[in-house]
């Protein structure tokens, strides 16, 4: 289906704060799973649905000794737009991080099923995935008034690096920028977002890289367009976020031969 992506992982791999350009909601299928989100630290089990936001920083690691494993749709949110335009959901929707609920949970894996068959039935999946997102929107919203939101130095810098995180910038040059010194973008940046400038501009490359890749860009190419030194630093950096290899996730939208 146009805008979404399924992606199935079961790792011990501890991925470091990231955001996503998509909403993103799945099931944990084994092990368990501890996240700082948008509400603070949470934990998930085999069972559980999981999600996240657009723009949402978040980390993963393992709750034990034991790899983890989860299913996972990423979904466009302009997709999720269209799709709630006719229900009564007002404002922005916001997930919760981790909700146990079978029938959602049975949702997504109806979703997912249908999008791993080679003949999909566009009706069934467009089905599931109203079926998904209703239940989400009218059950497991998060009130805005809940968020942290950030300071306008930091929501400026944030916006700068967003507009092109491909282009170099030192940490002196971003706070002049933004009209505060380097030790009060460090630590506001650091307190608010969870994460550091550095930190930041590599998962939005890293991000970049990824679409790069799905619309056909070799390795290389999404590399050095997205602000890499080369394909190894690329290579190290997409790992980290997404726990496959560029190439790997590249194969994966490739058609197979007939």
């Amino acid at each position: 289906m146009p805008g979404i992506e399924a992606m199935t992982l079961f790792s011990d791999h501890s991925f470091p704060r990231h955001t996503h350009d998509h909403y993103g909601i799945g099931i944990m299928t084994a092990g368990a799973q501890k996240s700082w989100s948008v509400i603070g630290h949470v934990e998930s089990r085999a069972g559980d649905v999981i999600m996240c936001n657009p723009g949402e920083m978040h980390d993963g690691l393992p709750a034990t000794d034991e790899p983890r494993g989860w299913r996972i749709i990423y979904i466009d949110p302009s997709l999720v737009a269209r799709e709630l335009a006719g229900e009564s959901v007002d404002g922005e929707l916001i997930v919760r991080p981790v909700v146990r609920d079978p029938r959602l949970a049975r949702a997504v894996a109806r979703l997912f099923a249908e999008l791993e068959r080679s003949c999909a039935d566009p009706l069934a999946a467009e089905e599931s995935l109203v079926s998904c997102l209703m239940r989400v929107a009218h059950r497991h919203r998060v009130d805005r008034a809940a968020v942290a939101c950030a300071s306008p130095s930091v929501v400026k810098a944030i916006r700068h690096l967003d507009a092109a995180p491909e282009t170099p910038i030192s940490l002196a040059e971003l706070a002049s920028e933004v009209g505060i010194s380097r030790f009060q973008l460090l630590r506001g940046f650091a307190r608010e977002v969870g994460t550091t400038p550095h930190a930041y501009v590599m998962q939005l490359r890293a991000r970049k890289a990824r679409r790069l890749l799905a619309s056909g860009a070799s390795p290389a190419d999404a590399a050095h367009r997205s602000g890499f030194a080369d394909q190894s630093h690329l290579t190290r950096e997409f790992a980290k976020h997404f726990g496959i290899t560029p190439g790997r996730y590249a194969i994966s939208f490739k058609t197979p031969a007939r």
